[in-house]
Formats: C-alpha cells, structure tokens, sequence
C-alpha cells in the first residue's frame, strides 16, 4: 500500500505512466520503432513521440532511410522541389 501510495503521490495515472516509461526504454533499447511507439501509446503524431522522448531525454534514432523517405514526402507535399 505504501508503494502505491507513493506512486500515486507522485502521478495521477500510474498504469498509464508505467506504460510510458516501459515504451521510452524499449525503444531507448532498440526494441521498439517510433512508429511502434505511437500506436502502444495511442499517439497521434509522431512529433507527440518526440516530445515524449525529449522529455525522457532519449535520442531519436533518425536513419538515412528516414531522410529519404522525409524529403520524399516533402517533394510530393511541393515543399521541396522533385530531383
């Protein structure tokens, strides 16, 4: 009781922040994607992803892929210009 005491003390929804913190390190780990993350936290954007991460000071793992496919959405967005 003591235990759950101070947890509740300390956060209002304490499933819903052991939730967190268990998918800030699995992806911390590698064993979770951003992507992954969004969907077991029912996140909406991934910007509310990083956010998060940035709250628990975890770095994004931003891969050369990830640039790709972020300059191709932006040339069909017509933010970029096409190659």
């Amino acid at each position: 009781d003591d235990i759950s005491a101070a947890l509740e003390g300390r956060w209002r929804d304490v499933p819903r922040q052991a939730l967190e913190v268990l998918a800030v390190e699995a992806y911390r780990i590698g064993a979770l994607t951003e992507s992954q993350v969004r969907r077991l936290l029912g996140l909406e954007t991934r910007f509310q992803v990083h956010a998060l991460l940035k709250e628990h000071q975890v770095p994004l793992r931003y891969t050369e892929a990830d640039i790709e496919d972020d300059l191709s959405a932006h040339r069909e967005l017509g933010i970029l210009p096409a190659r």
